[in-house]
């Protein structure tokens, strides 16, 4: 029962990633593209308040359900490790035609073949765990 709040924020921003279109290949493909604002304006607003709700986190010493404080250690500068990430995030992106999370609307809503990309990511995240010591972080 404590999980199912999860689980209906998670079907509310399915709904609002469908209707707005974020999850619609043209739409990603005129992203990469330069053709169209629609995208980076929906990822720049979510990238502003991402900003803003962890810098009120901060502030205000938020607590978390289980009533501990939240606590968000700064990262480390280490600039290859965010260029090769996000090069590489970038890459299956562009394949896929679809970051993770709209993968699983996607295939919600009908786009079976997305199963195939479905299990890429997953087998990639897999890959990860298991190498994660050996990769220079």
């Amino acid at each position: 029962m404590r999980m199912s709040r999860y689980i209906l924020i998670g079907i509310l921003l399915g709904m609002v990633l469908y209707k707005s279109e974020a999850v619609s290949w043209f739409r990603i493909y005129e992203m990469f593209r330069f053709q169209s604002f629609h995208m980076f304006g929906i990822i720049g607003s979510a990238v502003i308040a991402g900003i803003l709700i962890v810098q009120m986190i901060k502030k205000r010493h938020l607590h978390n359900v289980d009533g501990q404080e939240i606590v968000i250690k700064d990262k480390a500068n280490t600039i290859p490790r965010y260029l090769i990430g996000g090069f590489i995030f970038g890459l299956g992106w562009a394949l896929a035609g679809a970051c993770p999370a709209p993968m699983f609307i996607l295939l919600g809503s009908g786009y079976t073949v997305l199963i195939v990309y479905l299990i890429a990511a997953m087998t990639g995240t897999y890959m990860y765990g298991v190498l994660r010591k050996k990769l220079p972080h």
